[in-house]
């Protein structure tokens, strides 16, 4: 009995052993196979072609299969309750923008971007103002004097509550004093079609979005929100040069579940770098007029919670909260 005993004790001696010693080699198996990243756009916004568009080629540098996921809801709150909520084992991320800081600090949601890990920064993304094809307006100057002229009749179009282009039209209408309707959607397809039906005037968006619109003649673009007038688009006048002072740069990133392990910032940080410098892949993202801006975890970390900060402050100095 007691040698019965020993020899159980030895087997199980021996499962703790193995199970101790697979542990490494389990971390050092990352990634898995697949891996979720999910955005709180609809199909055809911003958020979701970068992500679609990148996972073509990041699964070369990864060595794993993308599933992108559209959860939608509460300009971004469900999203983020289903990363904050998620195992934090490197299954699932999240597509960053700023639009995640605003809903957290506007809507006081459950879970908010403090309860995601920051894990890198991709690119910059310049924000430009479109109109139909047919519109009158050939410039953002043309749109004031008309908004200003009757107070009402131009609609601005953006995206959800809680994104930077909604935020920026409340400091445009400071500089300009125009008066104007500003429809929220859904996402950057959503408020695409209103421009294509004439619901909205003109939107604010990203030429992600409005490629295959931009090749077919669909829209055109008035203006852009940046401090140079972008390569692809050199007749188009930037806000600055119509003596409207606003550049706005729009993030691109990634966010995972708190507490990942310090190898998967790694592998991603690697990952990433590397999908940047993919000649396919920079083909694709220069005609978007994307702007790589790689931030690593903590370099991202810091980043986001000083544009927290500073949009705190912005929202407190036009009143949009107490």
């Amino acid at each position: 009995m007691n040698r019965m005993i020993r020899a159980m004790s030895g087997v199980a001696a021996l499962a703790v052993l193995s199970f101790g010693a697979a542990a490494p080699a389990a971390a050092q198996d990352y990634p898995h196979d697949t891996v979720t990243l999910v955005t709180h756009s609809r199909a055809g916004g911003g958020t979701d072609v970068f992500l679609r568009e990148m996972t073509k080629y990041l699964g070369e540098y990864l060595g794993a299969g993308f599933v992108v996921e559209n959860v939608r809801g509460g300009s971004g709150a469900k999203a983020m309750a289903k990363l904050a909520q998620a195992p934090a084992d490197g299954s699932i991320f999240y597509g960053t923008t700023p639009t995640f800081i605003n809903t957290s600090l506007l809507s006081n949601p459950e879970y908010t971007y403090k309860d995601l890990s920051a894990v890198a920064n991709v690119f910059l993304d310049p924000q430009v103002v479109y109109v139909r094809a047919d519109s009158p307006f050939q410039t953002l100057t043309e749109v004031v004097e008309a908004a200003n002229a009757e107070p009402g009749s131009v609609v601005f179009g953006v995206t959800t509550p809680g994104s930077l282009d909604r935020q920026v039209m409340e400091k445009f209408k400071q500089l300009t004093g125009v008066q104007a309707p500003v429809i929220t959607h859904d996402g950057g397809g959503e408020l695409l079609i209103s421009v294509l039906n004439g619901t909205a005037a003109l939107g604010i968006g990203e030429v992600q979005e409005l490629d295959a619109q931009l090749d077919a003649g669909e829209v055109r673009l008035i203006t852009t929100y940046t401090k140079e007038r972008l390569d692809q688009f050199p007749d188009v006048p930037t806000a600055q040069e119509q003596d409207i002072d606003l550049v706005v740069n729009k993030f691109r990133g990634i966010a995972g579940p708190a507490g990942l392990p310090d190898e998967i910032y790694e592998k991603w940080e690697t990952a990433l770098q590397a999908v940047l410098e993919d000649d396919a892949f920079k083909e694709w993202y220069s005609a978007q007029a994307l702007v790589p801006n790689f931030m690593p975890h903590e370099e991202y970390d810091q980043f986001l919670a000083d544009f927290a900060e500073e949009q705190q402050a912005f929202f407190e100095e036009y009143g949009i909260v107490e």
